[in-house]
Order: structure tokens, then C-alpha cells, then sequence
């Protein structure tokens, strides 16, 4: 328009305002929306990284895995997650210009605070991240990371996705403490709450929340998660007040990890973690054998891969954003600037910062372009002042939106064709052995290996992707380390 002042022009032109119909009010609103939406890392994140002891016993803060030291330990994550969430998403928006927001990625955190910190230090965990980003990077500058999606079966990546929300489902039962360990010997490895039963407040919480965050979906309302989580938090603190409870293990009905009580909502943000990365050390330390380590960060890339493609894809077609090939707009540099995320992810001490699928609320509200995900990233930036406001949360409360998420990946499963046994073994025994031996890295192997056995069983091997036989053969040796081990010694 010939009124419009040289800046708007700009603006318009560089982020297709006019292009994609939408306006500054559409993208503020959609921008807030997605925030609301997703919000809910700053509250699970720390739970998950920031509670979860590495090889020598100490909390990602470097502290001793001792009570008195989680609640800082957490509200250093807290205040991490905030901020590197903000810059990635920032970053999106004004570079790639897609209306898609970064944070740490759900199921990336629980491979390395269940799976990765336990055999390292937490500085080399997130070492693996930060070369785990590196490298999609470089691929995608190639495009080979485009061959990789392609290369793994559908059947396969549904499977890793469902055994994932598995897997979140039960570490959220276990941190609320509605699942269990039975003490003893007894042929029932696990059992509901105390002695088969729910019993005391911090039990009501969960169910409380679950039931929240349930009923909010489905009524469609934006923010359900977050909504819960805070509906949730005020009824704990609340309940706290009325009726004092301990932690466990002292207090077998009390609370799983901090009590919920008001200190403090705001402070100036403790944001040390930030560079306490070792980028060598999982390699040189000898904890690991370097096959292992090589391993885990293909676990990452893997997961990150399918995370980001099929969330800009599904994120493009909510705002009919794809162009005839389903493709997003800016494909390399969505691709660039989530890799970059995923380094600094690890940079930042946080995990691994992917796309989320989230951003689709915001798009649903009328979001289009780059400019919505600058405004979440905004929000995001807000938040970390108010990190504080994390130690208030208790797990009761926030792990009930775990379980949901393990809810809505459950919903892939669809994707499986179960008719045939070459495709539904191996997804089956992705997301099976998933949760049941605590081990991401277990279910996917398991999958790649028997997608590939069954195919050449069946003489279909030419059906066999190259990228498929050497990632499966990796994971052959990756299962049998302990007897070739032996035989080496």
C-alpha cells in the first residue's frame, strides 16, 4: 500500500505477511496461543533433567543427588529451559520465518536423563547433544537428512514414537508415585500407589490433574496443559496448607519431590548451567565403549529427525503452508535453524530443542508466518524471570500431562499395519521394549534389527534401505558389547 512506511513494507515483504492473508493481530494472537500451548517444558523439563542423578550420583547442576539439592537444582533448569527455548524459537521465526516454536524436546529429555546421564557425566551427556545437533546440521546442509527419514519404514518410526509416549506414560506414573516398586522378592515386580492403593494428597493431586488436563483437551481449550498444571499447583498448595505432608521417603504418603509452598515467584535467573557441556569426555572417559557412544547420538538424530519432519509437515498443512510436493516454505532453513537448536540445546544444558507439534494451535488461531513464533519466543523470554514459580510446582501436578503426552503419541499406532507380521513385530517390539526395560535405545534396536531380519527371511531383502543394514548391524554389536567385550579381554 502506498501509505505503508518503508519498515512495514519491509516487514511484510521479508515475512510474506500480505502473502500468506494474515495480519499482526492474527500473528500476536496465534504467537500467545502457541506459548500457552507449550509452556508446560518449563514446568516438566526440570522435573525430568533436573531431578535424574548421572554416573557419580550428582544432579545436572553438579550437585549431590541429595534432596535439599533439587529444588535449586530445578529452578536452574527451569530458568535454562526458558531461555533457550526463547532464542531457538526467536531464531524461527526470523530466519526461517515459519510459524513453527522450538523448546526441549519430550522423549529426547527422558533418553538422556533414563538412559544417556546414567552411564556419564551430565556435562558428557549433553556433550552427545551438542555433536548430535552438529551433525544433523551438516546433514541437512546435504540433505542428507532428508535420505535418512526416508531410509527408516513408517512402520518403524510409529512404532519409536508410540514406544516413546510409553515410556513418558510410565515415568510420570512412577514420579507421582501411582506406580510403585513392591519391596521384597515378590513375583509382581510393581503395584499401584501404597500397598495396591491410592493413599494421601499428593495422590489426589495427580488424579486431580489428570482429569484437568483430560477435560480441557477435549473441550478444545487453548493452554490445557499448562491450565492444568496450574489448577493443579493451586490445589497442592492449598492441600499443603490445610494438611502438611512430608517428602518420601520419609513421609510414604507425601510428596514425590519438592513440597509445594510459596517462597518466592520472581528472581533474578540462575542461569549456570549454561556451557557446562563436554563434548569428548563420553568418548575418552572409558565408561562407554566408543560403539556405545556413537550409538546414543544416532539415537538422538534419529529421534530428532522425526520429531522436526513431521511436525513442520503436519504444522504446514494445519495453515495450508505446503507448496504441490508437501513441502514447507524455507525447507533449509527450518532444517538449519532446528539443528542449530539442538546444539544449543546442549550448549544450554537442556536437552535437545526440536520443533513442536504444539505450534499448531497457535496456526490454528490464524498464525502464518515467522512473526507469530518471534512472539512466542517473547513470552518465552518472560518466563525466565518467573522460573522461581517452578519450585512451587510438585510432580503430582505436573506429571499428569506425561501421562497425556504419552496419550497423544499413542495415537501413531494407527500408522502400523498389524496384518503383517514384517512390519508389526518390529514396531511392536520398538514401543514394547521400550518401557519394559527402561530403555529407549533397547526398543528401537530391537525394531531396526528384526524390520531387517524378516525381510531377508521372507527374500525380500532388496527391500533392505543401505542406511537400514548398517544401523542394524550397529545394533547388533551395540547388544552383544558384554560377551564380545569377553572375548576381546
Amino acid at each position: 500500500m502506498a501509505s505503508s512506511t518503508p519498515t512495514q513494507s519491509g516487514l511484510d515483504r521479508w515475512f510474506e505477511l500480505s502473502k500468506r492473508g494474515s495480519t499482526m493481530a492474527r500473528e500476536v494472537r496465534g504467537g500467545l496461543v502457541t506459548f500457552f500451548t507449550m509452556a508446560y517444558i518449563v514446568a516438566l523439563n526440570p522435573l525430568i533433567i533436573g531431578t535424574a542423578p548421572d554416573i557419580n550420583d550428582n544432579l545436572i547442576s553438579g550437585l549431590p543427588n541429595t534432596p535439599e539439592n533439587v529444588a535449586p537444582t530445578i529452578g536452574m533448569v527451569a530458568a535454562a529451559t526458558a531461555l533457550i527455548a526463547a532464542i531457538c524459537t526467536i531464531a524461527m521465526g526470523a530466519i526461517a520465518r515459519y510459524p513453527v516454536a522450538l523448546a526441549t524436546g519430550l522423549g529426547l529429555n527422558a533418553l538422556l536423563a533414563y538412559v544417556i546421564a546414567p552411564q556419564m557425566t551430565w556435562p558428557q551427556a549433553m556433550g552427545l547433544v551438542l555433536i548430535e545437533g552438529v551433525l544433523i546440521g551438516v546433514l541437512a546442509l546435504t540433505g542428507f537428512r532428508t535420505a535418512v527419514f526416508r531410509a527408516v519404514p513408517r512402520s518403524l518410526r510409529a512404532g519409536i514414537a508410540v514406544g516413546i509416549g510409553l515410556f513418558l506414560t510410565l515415568v510420570g506414573l512412577v514420579e507421582s508415585g501411582i506406580v510403585t516398586k513392591i519391596p521384597g522378592d515378590g513375583t509382581v515386580p510393581v503395584q499401584l500407589g501404597l500397598n495396591g492403593s491410592l493413599t494421601g494428597w499428593p495422590m489426589a493431586v495427580f488424579v486431580l490433574g489428570l482429569v484437568l488436563v483430560s477435560v480441557l483437551y477435549a473441550r478444545k481449550v487453548p493452554g490445557a496443559m499448562l491450565i492444568a498444571i496450574i489448577l493443579a499447583t493451586i490445589a497442592a498448595v492449598i492441600i499443603q496448607a490445610v494438611a502438611p505432608a512430608g517428602s518420601k521417603p520419609d513421609d510414604p504418603t507425601g510428596w514425590s519431590l519438592n513440597v509445594p509452598s510459596i517462597e518466592q515467584l520472581v528472581a533474578a535467573p540462575d542461569l549456570s548451567l549454561l556451557g557446562r557441556v563436554d563434548p569428548v569426555g563420553a568418548f575418552t572417559s572409558g565408561s562407554l565403549p566408543v560403539l556405545a557412544v556413537a550409538l546414543l547420538i544416532f539415537t538422538l538424530m534419529l529421534a530428532d529427525f522425526f520429531d522436526t519432519m513431521g511436525t513442520i509437515v503436519a504444522v504446514g498443512a494445519e495453515g495450508d503452508l505446503l507448496d504441490a510436493e508437501g513441502n514447507p516454505p524455507h525447507l533449509r532453513s527450518i532444517l538449519l535453524v532446528d539443528s542449530g537448536a539442538a546444539a544449543l540445546g546442549g550448549l544450554g544444558s537442556v536437552s535437545s530443542n526440536t520443533s513442536y507439534i504444539e505450534s499448531a494451535t497457535g496456526v490454528a488461531e490464524g498464525a502464518r508466518t515467522g512473526i507469530a513464533s518471534i512472539v512466542t519466543g517473547l513470552a518465552f523470554a518472560v518466563a525466565i524471570v518467573l522460573s522461581p514459580v517452578i519450585n512451587v510446582v510438585p510432580s503430582e501436578a505436573a506429571t499428569p500431562v506425561l501421562v497425556f503426552v504419552g496419550f497423544l503419541m499413542l495415537q501413531q499406532v494407527t500408522e502400523i499395519d498389524w496384518s503383517k507380521v514384517e512390519d508389526g513385530l518390529p514396531a511392536f517390539l520398538t514401543l514394547a521394549l521400550m518401557p519394559f526395560t527402561y530403555s529407549i535405545t533397547t526398543g528401537i534396536g530391537a525394531g531396526f534389527i528384526f524390520w531387517v531380519l524378516l525381510r531377508v527371511v521372507l527374500g525380500r531383502a532388496r527391500e533392505v534401505h543401505p542406511i537400514m543394514w548398517v544401523v542394524a548391524a550397529a545394533f547388533v554389536v551395540y547388544f552383544l558389547q558384554g560377551p564380545i567385550g569377553a572375548l576381546i579381554g
